[in-house]
């Protein structure tokens, strides 16, 4: 068999197990409540490592590696920002999201939650966020779509077309039969599988090149070939400083921000079995993600000595992850390793149609129709995934933008819109449903603004002021509109008794 047929089978054994826990959720899913949140019913470990998969991405393996490689250890400042948000996320957010989302009307939705929380009788508040999480996640899940049929094109030289179609479509079959159950079992086989990529990929190579003074002697060579500087050359690749300003750094870092506000990684905190599982889930996805960025960085640093030793060129520095393990092992392995590439795409695709269906049929479709059955509302939920697959899809064929642009802006868009929202609303009982709605406009309308102005978005990454926008001004309206409400206050205390 040649090296690309091992390489294939591997991903084809791949494709055949997601598809497996796919049928497997399929057979566990009877109601809407199963559909949308899996009934309740994950543990701390399976929501930890579905949240890890469903958030990181394609980024993780070669965004991250190829930035470490171009420019060094201050682009670590983003996997960093990402893991403090993270931590903080599971320690504040998780038990009390958890909780409240149970007690008030038993919420299975983040709009939903919403409404419920500020008891809106408008229904504005739950149609603005539905509409936002659309917007933005079918922009998002094109981006995902857009990076597999990359990847095929770049690896195998197959057509884009092909590529964004297989990854696509094998995607969209396991999420709209299985659906959140089906996402989040798939999203966990996908986080060991990236977990071991990510540690055996620069284990080997570190033993390959002979130790870490051996890369750290790579390093400075390379160095010191691409810039005459000489001696102060040498340290710029392994400082987390170097070529740096304070400004992008925080900037960088500010990263940690969004995950308040991403609909895809806090819709695991709801579907715990209780609000005490956050603690062990808090361990469990922390440990991951710092495994998995540590390995990633350090595949970059390594990369650049082994491009270095060996006399290759790298004409796209996102590639240091792929060359490494083509080079490095066996053509089957190297085949799962390529797997686990795709395993972080499409980890993250599967969670955000969920989101998407869950907004079109509980948020949108729901308030506005008549009550469905619950085999018909499953089966409303998956034409739900589909539409926006295919919306998202059709997106893909005419990609605009790079990949982490698309991701940035969308990520930046959720994190300032919903992120302060959802902090007040769980831990202030003065939060009113106006002042969420005029937040969540003015986060998500400046990150609009902010994003698509060269000048702004290369100064500072928009999150930034679309989070103090959305937090002052739903401070602000709340402060404002403010009018004590019994069943609000008494559903709070609940809340905090269930801690």
């Amino acid at each position: 068999m040649t090296e690309q047929g091992f390489q294939l089978l591997a991903i084809g054994l791949y494709f055949a197990a997601m598809l497996a826990i796919g049928y497997y959720a399929f057979r566990q899913t009877e109601d809407l409540d199963d559909y949308m949140l899996a009934g309740r019913s994950l543990k701390p470990g399976v929501a930890a490592l579905s949240a890890g998969a469903s958030d990181m991405s394609g980024w993780l393996l070669l965004g991250l590696p190829g930035a470490i490689y171009a420019a060094g250890l201050v682009e670590a400042w983003i996997a960093i920002g990402l893991t403090i948000g993270a931590w903080l996320n599971w320690r504040f957010v998780a038990p009390r999201l958890r909780s409240y989302t149970e007690v008030s009307n038993n919420s299975i939705t983040v709009p939903s939650f919403l409404e419920n929380r500020f008891k809106d009788k408008t229904r504005l508040l739950r149609v603005a966020s539905g509409v936002i999480i659309l917007a933005f996640f079918t922009f998002y899940v094109s981006s995902g779509i857009v990076a597999g049929g990359v990847f095929f094109e770049a690896t195998f030289g197959a057509p884009y077309l092909v590529g964004m179609l297989l990854v696509a479509g094998i995607t969209l079959a396991y999420t709209l039969f299985g659906g959140f159950l089906g996402a989040t079992l798939t999203d966990v086989a996908q986080g060991l599988l990236m977990l071991a990529a990510l540690i055996a990929v620069p284990l080997i190579a570190l033993v390959s090149m002979g130790g870490w003074g051996e890369v750290a002697a790579g390093i400075g060579a390379a160095d010191a070939a691409a810039n005459a500087a000489g001696a102060e050359a040498e340290l710029r690749r392994t400082s987390l400083l170097f070529g740096g300003t304070a400004l992008g750094v925080v900037s960088a870092a500010a990263w940690g921000l969004g995950y308040f506000g991403q609909p895809h990684i806090i819709v695991r905190f709801m579907a715990l079995r209780s609000p005490a599982d956050a603690r062990a889930g808090r361990r469990i996805g922390i440990s991951w993600m710092v495994a998995t960025a540590l390995g990633a960085i350090l595949t970059g640093l390594i990369g650049i000595a082994f491009i270095q030793s060996r006399g290759l060129t790298l004409d796209n520095p996102e590639t240091v992850f792929l060359v490494l393990s083509q080079t490095l092992f066996h053509p089957f392995v190297a085949g799962l390793v390529l797997a686990a590439v795709l395993a972080a795409i499409m980890s993250t695709i599967s969670s955000q149609l969920i989101v998407c269906s869950s907004a079109l049929v509980e948020d949108l479709y729901n308030i506005f129709g008549r009550k469905l059955a619950p085999k018909k509302q499953v089966l409303l939920g998956r034409m739900g995934v589909l539409v926006v697959a295919l919306a998202a899809g059709l997106l893909a064929l005419n990609p605009s933008g790079t990949i982490l642009d698309l991701v940035g802006f969308a990520w930046a868009g959720f994190g300032a819109a919903f992120g302060p929202v959802i902090l007040l609303s769980l831990f202030w009982r003065r939060m009113t449903a106006m002042g969420s709605l005029a937040g969540m406009v003015a986060g998500a309308v400046t990150v609009g603004i902010w994003g698509n102005v060269p000048a702004l978005s290369d100064a500072m990454f928009e999150i930034v002021p679309g989070f103090i926008a959305c937090t002052v001004v739903a401070v602000l309206v709340s402060v404002a509109t403010h009018r004590h409400s019994d069943e609000v206050h008494a559903e709070f205390a609940e809340m905090e008794r269930r801690l």
